[in-house]
């Protein structure tokens, strides 16, 4: 396993002390230099850089934003075209060229499955298009954007998003770290019919979910089932910098194979990240999973509109059937936010 970290080569403590008394340039220099990379983001930046490559001088100008650009930063969100206005090139502008360029640079970044989550829920919205069209909303896979928040670099932090309706990747990368914190997913339809072939976006997912609260005694449950109501995202688009209390069932009132079923749940989500960058983030949860916890709001019965959240130091996951278009469960909002590192703050303070 390849360890995420910053190294600080031949620096004593004279030269941090000195450091301290830098301009912000100054010292930016210096904590860039002793940044580390690694294979996974040397490929990540050699495919950003591949697919900038293909862009012309004004489509350059409209992907890039300044790192610390708070308002581009924001601006990812569940609604679609017609009510939020994203910014950034759109999908449909793309030339096939350019569409296989960033679909290579997406792929650097994800997972096989992560890679694939994402093509379908922009299916989803084609087939949205053709069954829900007009009401001043538009729908469809060409009404994605992407963004580079900051240059492509192995060392400098830079964040690349990419997103549409019921998506918004943020994905920053600092040296040989890379997070998806925090990243806006789910679909509608999340269960549709695509060249003859059924798809089903968060089938592995819900399984899992009422397997997880399934299995709890009945003690187990009465702790982590809050209500027999499902509500909506609490840390979803524009609540960025909000913490949320814990609740629930915490880690430590688990058994063993309980413990595994929680961590597989969690991966279901986080798993849309590549190998070696999500092999650190469950790391750290596994480490401080006693201290996490699993809440559930809605019935427990297997098909039931409920939500989900998991709480721990490290992360939250909320999974939030949505009332709109008719059936709850086909229509889902889910959030994975690092409440320590949301954008990569813990990497770039």
């Amino acid at each position: 396993m390849t360890h995420k970290r910053f190294v600080l080569t031949g620096l004593t403590a004279l030269t941090l002390a000195a450091a301290a008394a830098l301009t912000p340039s100054q010292a930016s220099a210096v904590v860039t230099a002793s940044v580390t990379t690694d294979a996974q983001t040397t490929k990540v930046v050699a495919a950003a850089n591949a697919f900038l490559g293909t862009l012309t001088a004004a489509q350059k100008k409209t992907v890039s934003y300044a790192y610390n650009g708070a308002a581009q930063r924001a601006k990812w969100s569940n609604f679609p075209t017609g009510i939020f206005q994203r910014t950034g090139l759109r999908w449909g502008d793309l030339s096939a060229k350019q569409r296989t360029a960033l679909t290579t640079l997406l792929g650097t970044i994800l997972s096989a499955d992560g890679l694939k989550m994402v093509q379908q829920q922009m299916d989803a919205d084609e087939v949205l298009k053709n069954t829900d069209g007009g009401r001043g909303l538009v729908f469809g896979s060409a009404e994605y954007y992407v963004a580079f928040l900051g240059t492509p670099s192995a060392t400098s932090p830079w964040t690349l998003q990419f997103g549409g309706h019921h998506l918004a990747i943020n994905a920053t990368v600092v040296g040989s770290n890379i997070t998806l914190a925090p990243s806006l997913t789910g679909g509608q339809p999340v269960k549709y019919t695509l060249n003859g072939k059924a798809v089903y976006i968060v089938e592995k997912e819900v399984k899992d979910a009422f397997a997880m609260v399934g299995g709890l005694t009945a003690a187990q449950q009465a702790k982590a089932v809050i209500s027999t109501q499902n509500i909506d995202l609490v840390l979803g688009p524009g609540q960025d910098g909000k913490t949320l209390q814990p609740e629930g069932l915490p880690g430590s009132a688990l058994s063993a194979a309980q413990k595994t079923q929680l961590l597989a749940l969690i991966k279901d989500r986080l798993g849309a990240l590549n190998a070696g960058d999500l092999a650190s983030k469950l790391a750290a949860i596994q480490k401080n999973l006693d201290k996490t916890y699993f809440a559930w709001y809605g019935p427990i019965t297997a098909g039931s509109v409920a939500y989900y959240r998991v709480t721990g130091p490290t992360v939250v996951i909320e999974f939030s059937p949505q009332s709109m278009g008719g059936d709850p469960t086909n229509h889902i909002h889910s959030m994975y936010r690092d409440p320590t590192n949301d954008y990569g703050a813990a990497w770039t303070k």
